[in-house]
């Protein structure tokens, strides 16, 4: 007698409520296994792909791609006593075992009968068939960025075979290219506001008229800071570490953090209490084609420059490939934001929820200094420290900013902290 459950949406995060689905690894008909991937969604935060807690055969699929899901919504079908071997509703201890669902996924049963699929002739007809991709199903493989691209440029990747591989980047812009000339009279277009995009616009409306914010600024030249760069890069300490300046920059911020904590520390409004940090779990805020996110860098004070640059290296390319888990974006202490990246002077960013400070590192730039009494050309930087005032006052956020910037200015200032 067959048993079917209904596999339900978990919260891959802290207070997740909802999550777009991208994309379905396996079709009705497919036997799956205990922890085998079968769907891709896009939350707040991160893309993430979701293991199935039982071994059976998919029924039925309840979403379709690019349909937005609520927490706890049943999204797929599965018949976990495919083979009729359970009797009288039990099941052989090795199966039983088997069916236990995974920490944070819900599930419940549901009659042995199959919700009316739309037949294939109420769908829109303007809507082609999608070539088949991998076990044989119709969904089209992409990465979020490529699915981001495609949505920009308005191209339907159902159309897009691409010989049954995954859809790449350089084939949503060969399918735009065509179409590029053609104009239809619109000059706006819309796109709904969800996912990272959506949470980022709550996070930093909360902060910016929750926290109060004040900005201060710091020019420095840091030009002992390159020059050790170029030294360690030769150092065999070093080999095979990107040694970038943002790697001093978070070594700065952990060293300074220690002479002021109170800019790594959380205003707890329910409580009533100032909650201090004993640890740096550093927040880079990273770009990427899905919008900003800010991952973590856990426990960054325990580590060395080297494993500090190491950190930012991995960091930086997941985030870009979109790989970046809802985890590694939880809990951070203080933040840097990497400006200068971009070519910018510095600015004045506003705090992540639940920090006390942020840190905006501007572009190292080639500029006159004055250097003992004479007009010389310097690697020059400007920081931006915006900070919450309701736990960070004037002279604790000026000590901060000045402490980070000595550090730059003067590596060997690092010994004294």
């Amino acid at each position: 007698m067959p048993e079917f459950k209904q596999f339900l949406l978990a919260d891959t995060a802290e207070g997740l409520t909802e999550a777009e689905i991208l994309g379905w690894r396996v079709q009705p008909g497919d036997a799956v296994t205990v922890n085998q991937i079968v769907v891709e969604v896009e939350t707040a935060k991160a893309a993430v792909e979701l293991p199935i807690p039982w071994a059976g055969k998919v029924t039925e699929l309840l979403v379709e791609p690019g349909q937005t899901v609520e927490v706890g919504a049943p999204i797929l079908t599965i018949d976990v006593d495919p083979a009729g071997v359970a009797k009288n509703g039990s099941a052989p201890a090795a199966a039983e075992e088997e069916m236990k669902p995974l920490v944070g996924y819900g599930s419940k049963t549901v009659q042995a009968k199959r919700r009316t699929r739309k037949a294939p002739a109420e769908k829109a007809p303007e809507q082609p068939q999608p070539e088949p991709v991998a076990k044989g199903g119709y969904v089209p493989l992409a990465k979020p960025p490529v699915r981001k691209l495609a949505k920009d440029l308005g191209v339907d990747l159902t159309t897009l075979s691409a010989g049954g591989e995954v859809i790449t980047r350089e084939d949503v812009e060969r399918a735009a290219s065509p179409a590029a000339p053609k104009k239809t009279g619109e000059r706006e277009r819309r796109v709904p506001i969800k996912g990272v995009r959506k949470a980022t616009a709550q996070a930093m409306v909360s902060s910016a008229f929750t926290a109060p914010h004040v900005t201060e600024f710091l020019t420095i030249d840091v030009t002992p800071m390159m020059e050790l760069r170029e030294k360690l890069k030769k150092h065999p300490g070093f080999a095979g570490v990107k040694l970038t300046p943002l790697a001093f920059a978070a070594k700065a911020v952990c060293l300074a953090v220690k002479r002021t904590p109170d800019v790594n520390a959380t205003w707890d409004e329910e409580a009533g209490e100032i909650v201090y940090k004993d640890y740096v779990h550093l927040g880079i805020a990273a770009a990427t084609p899905r919008g900003l996110v800010v991952p973590k860098i856990r426990d960054a004070d325990a580590m060395s420059l080297a494993e500090l640059a190491g950190a930012l290296e991995q960091l930086t390319s997941t985030a870009r490939e979109g790989k970046t888990t809802p985890a590694d974006m939880l809990n951070g202490t203080i933040t840097i934001t990497n400006v200068g990246v971009f070519g910018v002077d510095t600015g004045t960013p506003i705090i992540n929820p639940g920090e006390a400070a942020i840190l905006a590192f501007g572009a190292i730039k080639d500029m006159p200094w004055v250097v003992d009494g004479e007009l010389a050309v310097r690697k020059v930087l400007q920081l931006a420290l915006s900070f919450d005032h309701r736990l960070v006052d004037g002279q604790q956020g000026s000590q901060f900013l000045a402490d980070v910037g000595a550090l730059l200015a003067d590596p060997a200032m690092a010994i004294t902290f």
